[in-house]
């Protein structure tokens, strides 16, 4: 019942939850727990519903359900514009037929535009002037290039055998492609499509990260139990330096996701079969250690002070939170649905958002307590979020 709480009425919701005898202590209401708003503040999360063929909106200022949209068949990703307020959701489509991105005005929540693409597209990345947008399609051993303020493709750039992810350096010189199944990464200039470099021997490639520096990639051989290292071709960084295999480092079995602190510093990898988590010093190529951590961790999320590791452990009902600084687990394990895959924080951070995929519903925890809140209803087989901040004018 927690998602009836207002924010903006902090002190009657207090009231109210003591009268009912609700479950949640008093202390759940505690100001520094909730920001207050301004009037013309806006944050929500949109949730990819992919058996649903929706979106659900959540208000993050009142905690509740906003509505449920409509979008393409299957949607499998999502981001957020930084300069605009727009969400643009990813639609793998149907068997054997094209996918879209499907626009979503933010302040309206209302869709506003469909962008064909190619066939079973499965990620989205952006540039950082939130001009342009890059879709790895899966099925079409290719990479879309979008003119979002145009709302149409502009390019499509070959690659290797079914991308399962395209990302972009910082400094938007270089993108580099995860190919699963031709187990590879393939290294471009994202300007015109220029291949760069190829480099096989990465089984299951997935989940490409690049350093803040854009000096190097990491890309997690998930069919394995490594991760590549990439040293890019870059200016600052190495001089006169063409792009090169760096290391191949040993981690657990099924690497299926790399997490990187927000100050670039050391990367987390979801070993999803060895039931750990390995951490990597990014500046020399060195495993620190392997941690046990749930079953089947397949999502990891930084905190913004660089803190906290959450890891969605997805045969489970638990996110487990690591110390990064004492370098031990925080006990116990946050309890959420069945089945949590992916997460997001609020944009203050007070809120951590779980999508459990099984459960079809997104656990909202609060980080200064490390407890739940509430659960709030999603679609069929939810599977990402994103959150996104704004002011109207």
């Amino acid at each position: 019942m927690g998602h009836f709480f207002s924010h903006r009425n902090f002190r009657e919701k207090c009231a109210l939850t003591a009268l009912a005898l609700f479950a949640f202590s008093l202390t759940a209401c505690r100001p520094h727990d909730f920001p207050q708003y301004p009037p013309n503040y806006r944050e929500y999360a949109y949730v990819t519903n992919g058996g649903s063929d929706t979106v659900t909106v959540l208000d993050v200022v009142d905690v509740r359900v906003d509505r449920e949209l409509p979008v393409g068949p299957h949607p499998v990703a999502v981001a957020a514009s930084t300069t605009r307020n727009e969400i643009y959701v990813v639609n793998a489509g149907a068997p054997n037929a094209n996918g879209s991105v499907t626009v979503i005005d933010a302040e309206h929540n209302a869709v506003v535009a469909t962008i064909p693409v190619h066939r079973q597209p499965l990620s989205i990345d952006l540039d950082a002037d939130g001009a342009r947008a890059y879709i790895a399609n899966s099925g079409s051993n290719s990479v879309s290039v979008i003119d979002l303020k145009a709302r149409r493709e502009i390019a499509q750039f070959g690659v290797g055998e079914q991308p399962v992810a395209a990302r972009l350096a910082p400094d938007g010189k270089t993108l580099v492609v995860a190919n699963q199944q031709g187990n590879s990464a393939t290294v471009m200039d994202p300007a015109d499509g220029h291949v760069r470099a190829v480099f096989a021997g990465c089984p299951g490639a997935a989940s490409p990260v690049i350093l803040t520096d854009s000096s190097k990639a990491f890309v997690a051989c998930s069919a394995g139990h490594q991760v590549m290292v990439i040293a890019l071709e870059n200016p600052k960084a190495r001089p006169n330096q063409p792009d090169q295999l760096e290391a191949l480092m040993d981690v657990g079995r099924a690497p299926v996701d790399l997490a990187m602190k927000p100050d670039g510093g050391e990367i987390f990898v979801s070993n999803s079969l060895s039931d750990s988590v390995s951490e990597i010093y990014n500046t020399t190529d060195e495993v620190a250690d392997t941690y046990m951590i749930g079953a089947d961790p397949v999502r990891g999320l930084v905190s913004q002070d660089n803190a906290l590791l959450y890891v969605a452990n997805q045969r489970s009902q638990e996110v487990t939170v690591y110390s990064i600084v004492d370098g031990r687990r925080v006990a116990p394990s946050l309890h959420v649905g069945d089945g949590p895959a992916a997460m997001a924080f609020s944009a203050a951070g007070h809120l951590l958002f779980v999508v459990d995929r099984r459960s079809g519903d997104v656990a909202v925890m609060r980080t200064a307590s490390q407890s739940l809140f509430t659960l709030l209803p999603a679609g069929r087989d939810p599977n990402a979020i994103v959150d996104k901040a704004f002011k109207v004018q």
